[in-house]
């Protein structure tokens, strides 16, 4: 019997995918078992302990006691090796060695050596862990029904310490039965591709399909094509302008005709301010406080973000309460130094136990210092949104959030909501959402090989800001209008209104040609003149390029590729002058099939080692400012459906250091970037009175967020 359960752990490297059924009395394991076989077309290994407590019962030598543990176990290896023999791809197995060792722990509170070594060394390609959400149903040999939720988390708990790999099967029998076979199919890619159990499970469980990461392998190895630049987009050739009298007018046809729509303002706001105050960390870290001055910090660290910080310190709107609090904590902080009472500044600023900036999104910091409070980008965010984003009284916002920072969002929304609806007499409905996890990309070292972290544990990495093209596809809504949520400013709110107003009255105007076109073309009430007049639209207006030799396609073949081009979502993109803001711009981009298209384009898309295309930057003319509005319904008013007007080829490869190694996570392609890549596509100037970022704190103390006034 011992070099029976010894054998039993050395069974792991047979070519046969063992998969354990494992839980509490009456969950479903015989059932799913049965089942599963049934669906694979092959064995499944019954209770071993069922017929050999029958038989013991039946013999009047009574009921399970402590000694029937081995024979138990001794039994029920010989039985799945004898079915192994026969699999086919898959064995699946009603009960195993450590459901024994669990059940002897638990009712005789003593488990043989022997059998826990066994049950702890043999290794299962996967453990479906049935729970306790059936009916129990007596059967002669179970115990009651009472304690059934303690009895399922000492099982859970055995397969976390003897860190096997589970999956929770939870539902009625179809469900699992489904649930089970689509992680089966999961689980047989995951082997061909040589990926474990261990981490198998941790993929599953943080929703990426395999089928991301085989891709995300592929792009690891084989890299990403950079894009190619033909030109930068200016005025006159890919961006228009427009006169301050023409955005009045575009304006005014915008709040004519958005009477009948659901408008809705997207905020990307996920994540912690960590960047913004990243020289300030720094600072916190290499300073020397007892043996250096803080000029002589400045001085050796070539500082000047801290000697700007430090100049500009009262002006910041979290001064006065930063200020305040040092002075409630030290009685004798007047007479501190200059040094001290900045050092300390700092520290509470930062640290956890104070303030906490770095560690809070953005969009909940004082960013602004009015005449009566200080505001946050979340409270500036609303009062521009029911400026400009509101239709009969009412203005939704949604914030893509991080959702560990929920409470802190809706802290301020219970504290600002009213307030601002009374004030603008505009009911506010906000929504939240987050990223999506299963965007994640896992990360790979220099030779390609999943990265872990101590634990090891898998290490993901956010798919970027493009994996918010999900949300904006939830999103119920005609127009959306979208901006970053520390683009903000503290006055020329009417400016900003005309411009967000203006760039919507354009695409509502040629929204309305566009939907006039498809449904003339859908209808089949198109005249050859008709279809002149469509490709001078498609090809002026919209600065879409049409196939070579479009002018000799068969009409019937000329209506097909203009509903093409015509018949998908719109975004109209403000465009701020070149200042030299780090971040992407407006090109022309030469595409797969040799057409040139207007996306914008960040400047790790590009091959800038390539001088032709490094010139090409060098030459731009506009920013990207992330000042959209967006048409994401056709003309029949309904969805479009957006994951299909992405260039999946368009993200790229981001590179950093874990300690001396070089590790690589893929970002998807960017929401404005390669998520819109497919989308209609207008440029337009817009002032640059419409772009003020903070990416830096010292960004706080730009005129654009200094000018004094009441809300």
């Amino acid at each position: 019997m011992e070099e029976n359960l010894k054998q039993l752990s050395k069974t792991g490297a047979s070519e046969i995918i063992r998969i354990a059924i494992f839980g509490p009395e009456s969950t479903g394991k015989t059932t799913l078992a049965k089942q599963l076989a049934e669906y694979y077309q092959t064995v499944w290994v019954p209770e071993f302990a069922r017929d050999y407590l029958q038989e013991k019962l039946d013999s009047d030598r009574g009921i399970c006691d402590v000694e029937d543990m081995l024979p138990i176990a001794y039994g029920q290896t010989k039985l799945e090796n004898e079915r192994a023999a026969i699999a086919n791809t898959f064995l699946f197995c009603d009960t195993n060695l450590m459901v024994t060792k669990v059940f002897s722990e638990l009712y005789y509170n003593f488990c043989d050596s022997l059998l826990d070594e066994a049950a702890r060394a043999h290794q299962y390609d996967l453990f479906f862990l049935t729970d306790i959400d059936v009916p129990w149903e007596d059967d002669g040999l179970r115990d009651s029904p009472e304690g059934r939720e303690s009895v399922f988390s000492v099982f859970k708990q055995s397969l976390i310490d003897n860190k096997k790999p589970f999956i929770t099967l939870t539902g009625d029998k179809k469900t699992r039965l489904n649930k089970a076979v689509t992680i089966l199919e999961e689980l047989k890619m995951a082997k061909k591709m040589g990926i474990d159990s261990l981490d198998f499970v941790q993929i599953h469980e943080h929703g990426i399909p395999l089928a991301k990461v085989q891709e995300q392998l592929t792009i690891y190895k084989n890299g990403i094509d950079k894009t190619i630049l033909d030109r930068p987009a200016t005025i006159g050739d890919g961006i228009k302008h427009l006169s301050s009298e023409e955005f009045v007018k575009k304006a005014a046809f915008f709040d004519v005709h958005k009477t009948p729509l659901k408008l809705k303002k997207l905020v990307p706001a996920s994540g912690a301010a960590t960047r913004m105050f990243k020289f300030l960390n720094e600072f916190l870290k290499d300073y020397h406080y007892n043996n250096e001055s803080i000029n002589a910090y400045i001085n050796r660290k070539r500082d000047l973000e801290l000697s700007l910080f430090i100049v500009g310190m009262d002006k910041f709107p979290f001064f006065k309460a930063i200020d305040q609090q040092l002075r409630a904590d030290f009685s004798d902080f007047e007479f501190w130094s200059a040094d001290q009472k900045n050092y300390y500044f700092i520290t509470y600023l930062l640290h956890s136990d104070y303030f906490d900036f770095a560690s809070k999104p953005k969009g909940v910091l004082p960013f602004h210092k009015y005449l009566d409070h200080v505001a946050t980008p979340f409270e500036e965010h609303l009062n521009e949104s029911v400026a400009y984003a509101t239709v009969q009284q009412k203005s939704y916002l949604h914030f893509t959030i991080t959702q560990a920072h929920q409470p802190l969002f809706e802290k301020l929304e219970q504290e600002l909501k009213s307030k601002i609806e009374t004030q603008s007499n505009t009911i506010i409905e906000i929504g939240y959402s987050y990223q999506d996890r299963s965007t994640d990309s896992v990360t790979v070292d220099a030779n390609n090989q999943l990265v872990k972290n101590q634990n090891n544990e898998l290490l993901f990495r956010p798919g970027g800001h493009g994996a918010l093209i999900e949300n904006l596809n939830a999103l119920d809504a005609d127009l959306v209008f979208i901006k970053n949520i520390d683009n903000v400013i503290q006055n020329e709110i009417n400016a900003i209104v005309l411009h967000k107003k203006g760039l919507a009255g354009i695409l509502l105007k040629l929204q309305q040609r566009v939907f006039k076109y498809v449904e003339v073309i859908h209808q089949q009430q198109v005249s050859e003149s008709e279809v002149n007049e469509i490709v001078t639209f498609v090809q002026n207006e919209l600065s879409i390029e049409l196939t070579n030799g479009f002018s000799k396609l068969t009409f019937e073949n000329k209506l097909k590729e203009l509903l093409c081009v015509l018949d998908r979502p719109i975004r109209v993109c403000g465009m701020v002058k070149n200042e030299g803001e780090p971040g992407g711009g407006p090109f022309w981009v030469i595409d797969g099939n040799g057409k040139t298209t207007l996306q914008i384009v960040e400047s790790s898309q590009m091959d800038l080692k390539n001088e032709e295309q490094q010139r090409i930057l060098d030459n731009a003319t506009h920013f990207n400012p992330v000042d959209l509005v967006c048409g994401i319904k056709n003309h029949k008013k309904q969805k479009f459906d957006l994951s299909q007007f992405v260039d999946h080829n368009s993200g790229f490869i981001v590179e950093r250091k874990l300690g001396s190694d070089t590790i690589k996570s893929y970002e998807l392609p960017g929401l404005w970037n390669g998520a819109m890549a497919k989308w209609i596509t207008v440029f337009v100037e817009v002032p640059m009175v419409t772009f003020n970022p903070v990416k830096n704190v010292n960004d706080l103390l730009k005129p654009a967020h200094q000018a004094h006034q009441t809300l």
